[in-house]
Parts: C-alpha cells; structure tokens; sequence
C-alpha cells in the first residue's frame, strides 16, 4: 500500500511540473521517452456479449473479463502488471528513496488502548519489522503475563496478501473466531483457534463476511455470507466439530435493494439480524441461551414510510433510536415481550434540531 501512495504521489508531482529533492539527479525527458519507447499497452480482446435487463439490451464486449479463473483473464492482467511496471521503471530509484523515508517516519512499535472484555485486557501492537499486528490479551489487570492469542504476522507467512478481521473470543474465554482473506477480496474463511492449547480448531467456513457472533453455549456462532455482488444476503449457524457444509440458514435477505448482518446485544444476552436499506431497517432478535430457536421480527420493514431503527438491550428493555413519528431521531423504549412500535415509549424527547448520534445517547443516562 506505501509503495502504491509513493507512485501515485510521484505522478502527481511529475506530472504537474514538480521537482523531488533527493540524492538521485533527475532523468532527462529524452531518456525516460527512450526506456519507454518499447513498452507497448496491451489491448484487451473484444467478445461480443448481449445482456438483457429493463427491457434494454447492450454489447458488453469485455465482460469476459468478469471470469477470475480464465487463464485468457489472468494472462492479460499480468500483461498490464508488467506494461505498469515498465512504465513505472525510470522512476524506480525515487519510488524506493521515498518509501524508505515514509517508513522511517512512522513508529515501528505501536501498541492499542487496552479494552476489558469478560475478565480480560485486550490489545494489539505492531513490532519492529514486522508488518502485521499481533493481538494479545492479559487476564485481570495490565500487569499481568501477557498472552498472545493471534500473531498475524506467523499467519501471513507464504502469502502474497492476507488480512485477519473480526476476532471474537467465546464467552469462556477459551476458543478464538477470526476471519481470514487471502486474496484481497473481503471475503473471509473463518477459522477457529483453541486459547488453552494454541491449536487451531479443524472447522473452517469460506465465502462469509468474516465476522461470527457466539451464542452463549459457546460452541454456536452465527455468521453472515455474501452473494456473487458482494452483498451480504445470509445468515447462517454453525455448531463447532461439524462440517459447515450442513450449516443451517437462518435467514435469507431476498430483497436485492437491502444488506444484512447479525450481532450480539452488549447486555450477552441476545442474538440479533439486522437488514438494512438506505433509508429502511428491520431487526430480528434470539435469546443466546437458545441458539437452535426460531428468530422473532422485532418490527417489520415499512419502505414507504421509511421506518429507520436500530435496538440495544438493558436490563429488562429494549431501546430503541427511531425516527418513527420524528423529524429526526428520538430514544425510545419496549419491555423486552412488548416489540412492536405501537407498544414504543420516548424516553429522549423528539428535538427536530438535534440528530441523535448511534448509542452514545445512552451514555447520558445509564451504563452499558
């Protein structure tokens, strides 16, 4: 990513005229034209295509780059990595001065704020050298032994790109969810590390978003996967030791126009799906004590009145941040089998001057 700002930023600078102070002596205009004379652009082939959609047909002549797995696919996109590398070649020495510079100016060693979840301190931190972050944890207080529980940097080794996201820890605090990208596509394998042995587990799910939500028996997650558009359109369970092949789906965001995700309540006591539109959001909620039950519609979608809201449960309500019957937003409130908007209470007075900012407003009056 450094490398790729570099280049860009050099560019940029050449291209407006601009002159880069270092130790290398600029490159005559002549010599740069004459390192680039035989450096020809690729041309992509042309195949007709004729897609069909609103009633209107049109010619994609290239959409036959769409096929990742075709070899004609690959061999023409090595030959644009190789025309790129060859235009970029006389700027070789400046790009590599300039990096250097960049990474000498940033902190090798870095280390989070430390957040306590369920009797731990958890942290990250980066080493000198090293490019990935390494997560750690510290049982009780900050001066206790340290413990790694992922080193991304061990997990890196032998590809050529990878990423870990959305780590999660069981409520036992014994077994790791983490997502795993090994492509550059945000599409994560997830995969499981045991705490108390260091070993990764067998159980491995592909296509999601990355991200698993524990249910309370800590062996259950819930997880979300994505469509061929990138969308995420599924919900699925997993119980750990099984095949995920016979995961069960537990919801199905059919409507093309709308996303959705699954998260757990701060409170640790509810499941809930979430389905999102840009102006349009619907909840469903499951107690975590009893991952295999049903899902129950917390208020249904009403795209023409353009209903937003969103839930946080505490204590024996849920809150609920709303613009039902508001200019804006409002905080409201519903005892936990009393779901429904009719059954909705304001706890925030509605001020149409004042848009309520997520679940901090929650922070005014009591503590998560």
């Amino acid at each position: 990513m450094l490398r790729l700002i570099t280049i860009l930023i050099i560019a940029s600078l050449i291209s407006c005229g601009e002159n880069i102070n270092n130790s290398n002596p600029p490159m005559k205009e002549s010599k740069i034209k004459a390192q680039l004379a035989n450096n020809v652009a690729p041309i992509a082939k042309k195949v007709d295509k004729m897609l069909t959609i609103h009633d209107d047909t049109r010619n994609d002549q290239y959409y036959w780059l769409n096929e990742r797995g075709n070899q004609d696919v690959i061999d023409y996109l090595n030959n644009e990595n190789t025309y790129t590398n060859g235009l970029l070649k006389p700027l070789e020495s400046r790009v590599e001065s300039i990096y250097e510079e960049m990474i000498g100016r940033i902190e090798q060693k870095d280390v989070s704020v430390p957040y306590k979840e369920n009797g731990y301190f958890y942290l990250n931190k980066y080493e000198e050298g090293k490019e990935y972050r390494i997560y750690s944890r510290k049982k009780e207080n900050l001066d206790a032994q340290e413990e790694i529980i992922l080193d991304v940097n061990e997990l890196a080794e032998g590809h050529s790109y990878y990423a870990a996201g959305g780590l999660r820890v069981s409520p036992n605090n014994k077994i790791l969810a983490f997502g795993q990208d090994t492509v550059s596509r945000r599409i994560y394998t997830i995969r499981f590390k045991d705490l108390t042995t260091g070993e990764m587990l067998e159980d491995e799910i592909p296509q999601t978003t990355g991200g698993a939500v524990w249910a309370n028996d800590n062996k259950t997650i819930f997880y979300t996967v994505k469509d061929a558009s990138l969308r995420s359109y599924k919900i699925f369970r997993h119980v750990l030791g099984t095949d995920s092949k016979n995961d069960q789906e537990v919801y199905h965001e059919a409507d093309e126009t709308f996303g959705t995700f699954v998260y757990k309540t701060k409170s640790k006591k509810y499941i809930v799906i979430g389905s999102f539109q840009t102006l349009t959001s619907e909840y469903r909620i499951l107690d975590a004590d009893d991952p295999m039950g049903s899902f129950k519609l917390f208020e249904p979608r009403n795209k023409a009145d353009k209903l937003e809201y969103s839930i946080s449960h505490y204590d024996d309500k849920w809150y609920v941040r709303t613009n039902y019957k508001a200019e804006n937003f409002r905080l409201m409130s519903t005892p936990l089998n009393a779901t429904g908007k009719e059954n909705w209470t304001e706890v925030i007075p509605h001020r149409p001057d004042v848009l309520l900012e997520g679940v901090d407003i929650f922070k005014e009056f009591m503590v998560v």
